[in-house]
């Protein structure tokens, strides 16, 4: 993956102002901040990676050894269970998009990173959504915090912008596919599960045509 090194740097340095922002909050608003070691409500989120996301988790993946590979393939096929049982429920919906997005937000699918003592096997990767998953965030013009924090409704506290960085993340992925020599750069609105971005392998993220 050489090739992509200096579009990875770039996505790091967008981790970075993920994780400066998280500290920020940290340090303003110590009191409303509620995360610990082992609170793991933010790993059964269900949410998806761009291209740029997935390709970055997919090279931490390969670097590890081979049992903890397995292990966490293990899960990862678990997860996929558990999303398309999930896709069931969701068809309820019929297709509405506000229906569809608050029963997203309401549905539970454990992360294939966690381990049994509820921490991440792959936490210096994880992706920015869980960086900033305990401080109020701004998606799609809305501010929303984790249910656990201590912000208080009706009152006026910093937003991390994940819109912004959302649209990083597309410009990042359409700048990794065009490298890839992928004519189609509308694949980079695609967005993946953690557990497809684990068990797909480069080559194949490269060719998905359809949102997984």
């Amino acid at each position: 993956m050489k090739q992509y090194d200096d579009i990875f740097k770039e996505y790091e340095q967008l981790v970075a102002k993920a994780d400066a922002a998280f500290q920020g909050m940290e340090k303003d608003y110590a009191a409303c901040i509620k995360c610990a070691e082992q609170c793991s409500d933010c790993c059964s989120a269900v949410f998806g990676l761009f291209l740029i996301e997935s390709a970055y988790l997919n090279k931490q993946i390969s670097a590890l050894d081979e049992n903890s590979r397995q292990s966490i393939m293990t899960c990862a096929d678990e997860a996929d269970e558990a999303l398309l049982a999930m896709e069931k429920r969701l068809q309820e919906c019929g297709g509405d998009p506000q229906k569809l997005t608050e029963a997203i937000g309401k549905e539970r699918v454990r992360c294939p990173l966690l381990n049994d003592d509820q921490r991440c096997r792959l936490y210096s990767a994880r992706p920015i959504t869980c960086r900033v998953y305990g401080i109020p965030t701004l998606i799609n013009g809305k501010v929303h915090a984790c249910f656990k924090t201590g912000f208080e409704k009706g009152q006026s506290y910093p937003a991390f912008d994940l819109d912004s960085v959302y649209k990083e993340l597309y410009r990042l992925s359409a700048k990794f596919l065009e490298r890839a020599g992928v004519g189609d750069p509308e694949r980079a609105a695609l967005l993946l599960s953690v557990s497809k971005s684990i068990k797909t392998p480069l080559e194949q993220l490269l060719k998905l045509e359809t949102k997984q």
